[in-house]
């Protein structure tokens, strides 16, 4: 069983219709005790990480869900926001800290080229930077669908690819159990949903 987590934002539904459509179970929750018994966690998201952190606290969920993934190396899946609620902070209205699972900060895109607007949204290419279950059987470079106005700036032996919006962006990590992609897979067609299935298969 694969567990959504629920901490009030997301397009949960759209996460877990992919998870279903690539023939596995899944369960969305709040609940700790039933994230507790899912082999892989999904943590999806849509908003700001204050709010993203401030909701997964008062859910009770910040411990546990440590517990988990720390402790007992269950394989997690960010996106989105919560790609970038792995990380240790933020600079989003504020700082403010994260799950730290992963090293580095997520900064506000701040591309040189004015043409270029903010929030990043569309389809993007991504570029491998390294070896990642996540992308076997994916052609480099494969087109992603992003919606962001912040990137997680981390190391290169975390960042596992990347997309171009004036500069390079890192678009995906892997450290041991826990990923993230920037990009929405459950948005993104054939390519998204083999990575999806890639992480509910091999990680």
């Amino acid at each position: 069983m694969i567990g959504i987590i629920d901490y009030g934002l997301g397009n949960l539904r759209s996460v877990l219709g992919a998870v279903e459509k690539l023939g596995f179970s899944g369960t969305i929750s709040s609940d700790a005790a039933v994230l507790g018994t899912a082999d892989k966690l999904i943590l999806p998201g849509v908003g700001a990480f204050g709010d993203g952190m401030k909701n997964l606290a008062s859910r009770n969920l910040i411990e546990p869900l440590g517990r988990m993934v720390q402790q007992d190396r269950k394989p997690i899946l960010g996106i989105c926001l919560g790609f970038q609620l792995l990380s240790q902070q933020s600079e989003e209205f504020g700082n403010h800290a994260g799950l730290g699972w992963i090293p580095g900060a997520v900064r506000r895109i701040r591309p040189e080229d004015p043409a270029l607007r903010v929030p990043h949204v569309g389809w993007n290419d991504f570029h491998r930077t390294r070896d990642c279950i996540l992308f076997d059987d994916v052609p480099d470079p494969a087109l992603f669908y992003f919606v962001h106005s912040y990137y997680l700036d981390t190391d290169a032996e975390t960042s596992v690819g990347t997309c171009t919006y004036g500069t390079p962006l890192c678009a995906a990590v892997q450290r041991g159990n826990v990923f993230g992609t920037q990009f929405h897979p459950e948005k993104s067609q054939r390519h998204g949903l083999k990575v999806l299935q890639n992480f509910l298969e091999r990680a």
